[in-house]
């Protein structure tokens, strides 16, 4: 991501002036910015290739099965979202992320669950007013 990121604001820079080091021009900064964000995502990338666990052997198997679960419980609220209201799909969406853990408790994940509901609708509803669907839309809401 920073590769791609930094990259990106490097390459969109060289359509501005450059000017020099006493008078910068608006192409300095970020063309700089994004030369080092791409610098480091590199190290990063090729940092994690070498990447050892505790007992010494290389990095295990991709967790497909949780990948899985994640990205579903992701697209599935983004789905639901506008049909199902918050209140329905934010519990579902924690839950259902929750159950990818190996130490996944039902009692832990309705309480987070319940936590997170509330307060996302006390900050995005409430707080910047924003309009996001509450209830499912066949109750009216």
């Amino acid at each position: 991501m920073f590769v791609g990121v930094g990259t990106a604001f490097a390459v969109g820079s060289l359509d501005y002036s450059f000017g020099n080091s006493a008078r910068p021009g608006p192409a300095y900064f970020p063309f700089g910015l994004g030369v080092l964000m791409a610098i480091l995502g590199a190290l990063v990338l090729l940092g994690s290739l070498k990447a050892k666990t505790s007992d010494g052997n290389p990095v295990g198997a991709f967790a497909w099965k949780q990948l899985v679960i994640i990205l579903g419980s992701i697209a599935l609220f983004g789905f639901l979202l506008p049909r199902a209201g918050l209140f329905v799909t934010l519990p579902l969406l924690v839950i259902g992320s929750s159950m990818a853990s190996d130490e996944f408790k039902l009692k832990e994940a309705l309480f987070n669950a319940t936590l997170l509901t509330v307060m996302s609708w006390a900050v995005f509803s409430k707080g910047l007013g924003l309009t996001i669907p509450l209830l499912p839309t066949f109750l009216g809401a």
